[in-house]
C-alpha cells in the first residue's frame, strides 16, 4: 500500500493512503496540492478533504454549535451552511419551514424570545454580517440545567451556527457597528402563541458585556415577565 505525503503550509504532513499509484503520479500529485494550498494549515487541508462539518454539543442537553466547512481561495470562500444528511445523523430530524433575517445596528438586544406550544420552534441560527453575543435558555421543566444558558459569539468571521432545540427562549446582541442575523425555524410565526423573559433579569445573571444604558430593546422586550414570574409551558421530553 503507497501513500502520498501533502506538506502544508504551515510545515506539517498529511499522508493519505492510496492503492496501485506509481511513484511518479504520487509525485505530481502531492506537487499539486502542495501548490493548490500553499500556506494552508494541515488541518483545514484534512477538513476539507474530507468535507467535514463540525458538530459541538455543549454542557445544556440539545444546543449545539455547528462550524462549517469554509474553502478558500484566491476567489473568495465557499460553505456549504447546510445539509439535512449531516445535520439529521447529529442533532435528529428537523424540518425547517421558514427562514428569517434581521439587520440591526450596534448595541440592539433582541429577546428573549420563544413561541408557546403548539408553535414552538427549534432554531439554526447564523451572523452572516457583523458580530453578535447569542444566547439560548434552557427553559424546560425537569431539565437539569432549567435556567441556566448558553453564550457564544457569532460572527462574519469565525462562520458559526448555533442550533437551538423547542424548550428554549432565545436571543442575540449586537457587538459590532451592524448585524445581519437569519435563522431557520420549525415552525410557522404564530403571533398569539409569541412570548418571553426579560433580558436583564437579575436571577439569571446573563453577562451581555455592555451596560443597560448602552442597549437598544423594543417596548415590548421591555415589558416581558421575569423569570421569577415565568410559569413554563415546556417539559424536558
Amino acid at each position: 500500500m503507497k501513500g502520498i505525503i501533502l506538506a502544508g503550509g504551515d510545515g506539517t504532513c498529511l499522508y493519505l493512503l492510496t492503492r496501485g499509484q506509481s511513484s511518479y503520479c504520487q509525485y505530481m500529485i502531492n506537487q499539486w496540492f502542495i501548490i493548490r494550498w500553499k500556506n494552508t494549515p494541515i488541518e483545514s487541508i484534512y477538513l476539507i478533504l474530507l468535507n467535514k462539518m463540525k458538530f459541538s454539543k455543549i454542557n445544556i442537553n440539545g444546543v449545539v454549535v455547528i462550524e462549517p466547512n469554509v474553502i478558500k481561495d484566491q476567489r473568495g470562500y465557499f460553505l456549504e451552511s447546510f445539509n439535512k444528511k449531516k445535520f439529521k445523523k447529529v442533532i435528529g430530524k428537523v424540518a425547517f419551514v421558514q427562514d428569517n433575517e434581521s439587520k440591526s445596528s450596534k448595541g440592539v438586544l433582541r429577546g428573549l424570545h420563544f413561541q408557546k406550544p403548539p408553535f414552538a420552534q427549534a432554531k439554526l441560527v447564523r451572523c452572516i454580517e457583523g458580530k453578535v453575543l447569542d444566547v439560548s435558555l434552557d427553559i424546560r421543566k425537569g431539565s437539569p440545567t432549567y435556567g441556566i444558558y448558553h453564550s457564544v459569539v457569532l460572527s462574519k468571521e469565525n462562520k458559526k451556527q448555533l442550533f437551538v432545540p423547542r424548550g428554549f427562549a432565545h436571543g442575540f446582541l449586537v457587538l459590532s457597528d451592524t448585524a445581519v442575523f437569519s435563522y431557520k425555524v420549525d415552525n410557522f410565526y404564530a403571533p398569539e402563541h409569541d412570548a418571553g423573559i426579560r433580558w436583564n433579569d437579575k436571577e439569571l445573571n446573563i453577562q451581555w458585556g455592555l451596560e443597560e444604558c448602552d442597549v437598544l430593546i423594543s417596548e415590548k422586550d421591555m415589558q416581558l415577565p421575569f423569570f421569577s414570574e415565568f410559569n413554563s409551558p415546556f417539559k424536558l421530553q
